[in-house]
């Protein structure tokens, strides 16, 4: 059975911009993570935890290699390419206390060089706890609010919310505090993507992925395998 709600994940989509986007994705991973493509199908799994299925991501080793530095553990959502989008979602780090233990969430996703991603790092610095772009280049920080490190908790789940505004640029990162954003940034380089889950170096996992979003037609990312 799935774990009850709290009253802070029921308020999840309660703010007016989400509940304007339409729901193009709902994920508890009870039937598996056919709608996810991902990098290196061996790094993930489907886990049962006190009878609850969730989506595992095994660690970084394996044969992808990406272009330019950047994360290569990568599941992204199939065939919805999106704008403007909320996404929200519960995640849990399965690596011991360290500075740069992450998870991450993937968006704007053009191909292997060309995305955002925002990096839930424990220890703050220019390659941690950041929100990055992948311009054809090594990730780069554009994250404009103070450098805050991601308060994990061992063994705990924790709730994330990512909000996209294409017109502005704005991106806006929630972790367990849905009122308040821990980081914020303006860019309007990618206007459009895939939306992903993954991390860069450990392992982690993730369940109750919910995504409203404008869908973008006529576009067409590249994928991991397309790129070689």
């Amino acid at each position: 059975m799935k774990r009850a709600l709290s009253l802070t994940a029921l308020l999840l989509t309660g703010p007016a911009f989400a509940g304007e986007l339409p729901l193009i994705h709902s994920d508890d991973f009870e039937n598996g993570a056919s709608a996810w493509y991902p990098s290196q199908p061996d790094r993930w799994q489907i886990t049962e935890e006190n009878g609850n299925k969730v989506l595992h991501n095994l660690g970084k080793s394996g044969k992808y290699r990406p272009p330019v530095r950047s994360p290569h553990t990568i599941t992204l959502l199939k065939n919805k390419v999106v704008g403007d989008f909320v996404l929200t979602a519960k995640v849990k780090t399965l690596q011991t206390t360290r500075g740069h233990r992450d998870m991450d969430v993937f968006f704007g996703y053009q191909d292997p060089s060309h995305f955002y991603y925002v990096h839930l790092g424990e220890k703050p610095d220019p390659h941690s706890s950041q929100i990055f772009i992948v311009n054809n280049k090594p990730r780069t920080k554009i994250t404009e609010t103070p450098d805050i490190g991601i308060p994990w908790r061992d063994g705990q789940w924790h709730e994330v919310k990512v909000v996209r505004k294409v017109e502005s640029g704005l991106i806006e990162v929630y972790f367990d505090d849905m009122e308040k954003p821990q980081k914020v940034a303006h860019d309007n380089t990618f206007e459009w993507g895939l939306i992903g889950l993954g991390s860069f170096d450990d392992l982690g996992m993730w369940d109750d992925v919910k995504i409203n979003g404008n869908p973008v037609e006529n576009k067409e990312p590249v994928l991991f395998e397309q790129a070689k």
